[in-house]
């Protein structure tokens, strides 16, 4: 019987700062980045990225979803911290800059496709569950109204961030979220 160890602390924090490299430069400048320079931005060696990714479509799917880890677990940290309502305003923020990170490595995200990939698998449900924590706690705490669907709600939040996904529109996404929540509060 084989037990795995947990990887070393050094391990985490270097494939951390690969993922969070891999996906600023896969927005940047496309999937064909060379390994070299995101294993330099990163402050590792080459060899690194290969040791924890051992093709380019596996590094690009776990950028992705390191992304999506990071959006999903936000929605309890921030009910810790913040009351119901500016968590869940502060979780739409995040989210769409989950969604501008996922918009930009879109090329990128092909490749893993055309690759047999498929680095989708379970996010609606992943968003639509970190969502439901948020909506419920708001919901509970009297400031949105109830029997809000929350797929409807992130379906609204994708849309915001495909239409003001550009870099000079981050100020209207604000606004646009703001609307949002004012509609999500109607008739509580």
């Amino acid at each position: 019987m084989t037990t795995e160890r947990a990887p070393r602390a050094d391990a985490r924090r270097n494939r951390e700062r690969l993922l969070t490299s891999a996906s600023r430069l896969f927005v940047e400048r496309g999937p064909e980045v060379p390994f070299a320079e995101i294993a330099k931005d990163a402050g590792v060696g080459v060899g690194t990225i290969y040791r924890h990714f051992p093709t380019r479509e596996a590094l690009i799917e776990a950028a992705y979803r390191s992304e999506l880890d990071a959006v999903c677990a936000a929605a309890p940290e921030l009910l810790r911290t913040l009351s119901p309502e500016r968590a869940l305003r502060t979780w739409m923020d995040r989210f769409i800059d989950y969604m501008t990170t996922k918009i930009g490595m879109s090329e990128a995200i092909r490749a893993v496709i055309s690759a047999g990939g498929d680095p989708y698998a379970q996010s609606r449900d992943r968003l639509d569950a970190a969502l439901d924590v948020l909506v419920t706690a708001t919901t509970e705490a009297g400031r949105t109204r109830a029997g809000v669907n929350v797929d409807d709600v992130l379906m609204t939040l994708s849309g915001i961030a495909m239409a003001a996904s550009g870099p000079g529109q981050r100020e209207q996404a604000g606004r646009m979220l703001d609307l949002l929540l004012d509609g999500l509060r109607y008739d509580a």
